[in-house]
């Protein structure tokens, strides 16, 4: 059975992209809710295998997502999930891993390694317990 990608994005463009770059990858069809609300209740209902998740939607931001789908018992416990947004300063970057996003793509993207990152998400969810989880603070810098 193929993989099945919930992919939460509002952009059309981006939409059309993502509709069709999946299948070649060998993931399912997968469905494209355009707000956060939507999306988690699709996650909640579908049990994806891996979301990816655009960070400025509307009805509830992708950050808001990302930490509902986490703690929610509804959603696959370890569900990998991949921001893809126009957000690329380091510290979205840094917040978005910290709030529990395995990977972080922005904008514009190519399709082909937002497929081949997916790919990898999968791997690792598939033959990895979790990694300790780290915050900012836990590191010094200079």
């Amino acid at each position: 059975m193929a993989d099945t990608v919930l992919v939460v994005e509002d952009e059309g463009d981006v939409v059309d992209l993502l509709r069709y770059n999946p299948h070649q990858g060998g993931f399912s069809p997968c469905s494209l809710p355009a707000d956060g609300l939507t999306g988690l209740e699709m996650a909640r209902k579908s049990r994806p295998d891996v979301i990816v998740l655009d960070l400025m939607l509307p009805e509830m931001d992708g950050y808001s997502c990302l930490q509902r789908a986490s703690k929610d018992p509804r959603t696959p416990s370890a569900l990998p999930i991949l921001m893809l947004t126009a957000r690329g300063e380091p510290s979205e970057r840094v917040h978005g891993l910290e709030i529990g996003a395995d990977d972080y793509v922005t904008k514009p993207f190519s399709p082909r390694e937002l497929v081949f990152r997916v790919q990898a998400l999968l791997r690792r969810s598939r033959s990895q317990a979790p990694a300790k989880c780290w915050k900012s603070d836990d590191f010094q810098l200079g």
